[in-house]
């Protein structure tokens, strides 16, 4: 074979390329598996404001915000619960997404936990936030963008955004955990065991939201007292 042959062979293999690429693309997109680079996944099904499900079956929490429950068995939808959900449907909802991992990846229910990002670079866990749809849930050691996470937060609060809309509450005395960044009801149990060099004292549920604290499951369920 001479050198014109070989060229014109090499030439012919390197003008499928684009299509063989645009076949494997295709193949991780409409099969939910990851593309080229192993970071890009189909989102098949949302469940709620904070948690979706990819193609590939795993369910995925975002790391460091809570979204409003929706109604489930027979626990009722607390206020925004089904507003967050359908916003997290419009952001990614059948689009594909890039999962970015911290320190600790799976919960205790076996959820992979991540920070998710859109191909146009949007930080959905913080747009969430941003536009009122769910709050901080700081949780030791996942704290690589809290900063981030609690300036959305403080600018959703500032415009009166989302759950933060119709804000009241009476002035009251809470427990806040510097270690657990939770805070709690005077009586309950586990606010009583805060040491003192852990304890922040609260007057508003609002102050507690504004510092980055969440509210303790146990003795403030929901938490964000406000009208849907």
């Amino acid at each position: 074979m001479n050198k014109i042959e070989r060229f014109s062979k090499v030439s012919k293999y390197i003008s499928y390329l684009p299509l063989i690429f645009l076949t494997i693309f295709l193949s991780g997109f409409l099969s939910g598996r990851p593309l080229l680079a192993h970071e890009w996944y189909y989102v098949k099904r949302v469940n709620d404001g904070d948690t979706i499900v990819l193609a590939d079956g795993r369910h995925i929490r975002y790391i460091g915000i809570n979204a409003p429950e929706i109604g489930h068995k027979n626990k009722k939808a607390e206020p925004f619960g089904y507003a967050a959900k359908k916003y997290n449907k419009t952001l990614v909802l059948s689009k594909m997404v890039r999962l970015e991992f911290d320190k600790q990846t799976h919960d205790r229910y076996g959820r992979t936990l991540a920070y998710v990002f859109l191909n146009n670079g949007v930080f959905v866990n913080k747009v969430m936030i941003e536009k009122g749809y769910a709050y901080c849930l700081f949780r030791r050691p996942n704290n690589k963008h809290d900063q981030v996470l609690l300036k959305s937060q403080r600018n959703a609060m500032s415009a009166k955004r989302g759950i933060w809309r119709n804000w009241k509450e009476k002035k009251a005395r809470y427990w806040g955990n510097r270690r657990s960044k939770r805070f709690h009801e005077p009586t309950c149990a586990f606010g009583k065991k805060i040491t003192i060099e852990n304890k922040i004292v609260f007057i508003r549920i609002w102050d507690a939201f504004w510092a980055g604290y969440a509210p303790c499951k146990k003795c403030m369920a929901g938490g964000v007292r406000i009208d849907d």
